[in-house]
Parts: structure tokens; sequence; C-alpha cells
């Protein structure tokens, strides 16, 4: 079975009717697998018929709201709206900081957030760690990015597949070694060039990044205004990048192949 990866929010923390913040689902086999938890994530789920209740593991790759916000929605809704008992753990990896940020989300909400009825397992990872289950061949491997305090990036393995989120990032020429020869790479390309800031990639840099990656498919996202997102695959294949990439959009899936 291939995975498959539903993009269920492909925008920014800029408001949107039509591209909500970052999350992105892969399903494998049992496996529901969330990339981050924007604000929406949940609803967004549920729009796109996907069993958020099945949702099996959940990696953050940093802290700033629109990637972290609904942590607490999720929690609060797999404690009182599964359609059934849960009885699965659900993991959920993230950076150093993880356990004080979960810590201070129980003192706000409450003990759901780390006893909501079921196993919850914190795993708060290095930032060039890596995580392998006993259960599957599901393995999962960071590196460092350059955005905000202890950001990540992620690599998922699952036999013989792989994919890769740049979470939010600066240019680093690391990336394109760590996600070399992955079927798809999931990246951001938050501004347009030259950039205003070195903590997010632009056409040229996703581009410089992707002609070492090698995917067989590049993915783009976290898109900011005034860059359009229908115009940015072709901004990156004029920057020299010849392999395919397209747009990410809210409902749109791949198979990770």
């Amino acid at each position: 079975m291939k995975p498959v990866l539903t993009i269920v929010g492909s925008g920014t923390l800029v408001p949107s009717g039509d591209r909500s913040s970052p999350c992105h689902l892969v399903e494998w086999g049992e496996m529901r697998l969330l990339l981050d938890v924007g604000p929406g994530a949940v609803h967004g789920l549920a729009r796109l018929r996907k069993p958020w209740w099945e949702v099996s593991h959940t990696v953050l790759s940093h802290y700033h709201a629109d990637h972290f916000g609904d942590l607490a929605h999720l929690l609060f809704a797999l404690k009182w709206a599964t359609p059934a008992p849960r009885s699965r753990p659900l993991h959920i990896f993230g950076p150093p900081g993880l356990n004080d940020r979960v810590e201070a989300l129980r003192r706000a909400y409450g003990d759901f957030m780390v006893d909501p009825g079921f196993e919850v397992a914190y795993h708060e990872v290095a930032r060039e760690g890596r995580w392998s289950s006993d259960e599957s061949e599901l393995s999962l491997r960071f590196a460092p990015t350059l955005h905000a305090d202890n950001s990540i990036a992620v690599r998922v393995e699952m036999d013989g597949h792989s994919l890769g989120y740049t979470g939010d990032t600066g240019p680093d020429p690391k990336l394109g070694d760590f996600f070399r020869g992955t079927d798809t790479l999931v990246s951001e390309c938050g501004h347009s060039d030259p950039p205003p800031s070195a903590s997010h990639l632009s056409p040229v840099s996703v581009a410089e990044m992707a002609r070492i990656a090698e995917p067989a498919n590049l993915v783009l996202t976290h898109i900011y205004p005034p860059l359009d997102p229908e115009s940015v695959p072709a901004l990156v294949r004029d920057a020299g990048y010849e392999g395919t990439v397209v747009c990410a959009r809210d409902g749109q899936w791949f198979v990770v192949a």
C-alpha cells in the first residue's frame, strides 16, 4: 500500500477563506500522521471527510501559533467527540520545548492534554534525532531549520516510501542532502525574490534545495501574500529546477510514490 498525502491546510498565518493554516495528513495502512496542526486543522479534517479520530502520530515543526494552534482542539475532540472510545495511543513529536508547552496547555485548558482517556506519548526530540516504531516500518528523522528557536524539518520513511516536510525554514544547503531522494517533498515558499528576510524560502532558494534533493515530486505550500501561489511553480522552474513541481491547495491529495 502506497502512502497518501492530503493537504489539509496550505496557507499561512494570514487569514484566508481558501487556505487554512499548515496541516498535512499522511495515511499509510493504519497510520494517520499529521505534519503540523495549525488553527482549523481538526475542522479541516472533518470537512475533507478524513477520520480525525484515527490520528495516530503528530509532528510539530515548531511552536508558532499557525503551526501549533489546534493541538489542544485535537486532544479535546479526541476526548469528547470520537464516534467510539479510543484505545490506541497518540504519539506527538516536537523539538525542544514541547514538554514545557504541553504543561502550559494543561494548566490553561485542563488535564485532557495529558490524560484524555487513552495513552498520549509526548516525544521531545533532538533537532537531529530520529524515532522508529516498534510496530511498523515507520521511521522519522529530524533536522534543524533556520526559522525559529528549535524549529525542525522531518523526513518520514514508510517501508521504502519517503516524504519530506521542511516546516518553516530559511535557506540551508544541508536540507537538500537531508531530503535527497524523497518521493514527495512538501516545501514552504514564503517569500518572493529577493526575500525580505532569511527565515523563509523563496522560489530561488526552493529551487536550489530541490536541485540537491531531487525529489520525485515537489509540493509547494505556505506561500505568503503578495506572492501569488499559482505563479510559484513557474518561478521555481525559472530559477533552474527541472523536476515536477506543483502548488498545493487545501483538499488536494498526492500518492507518495
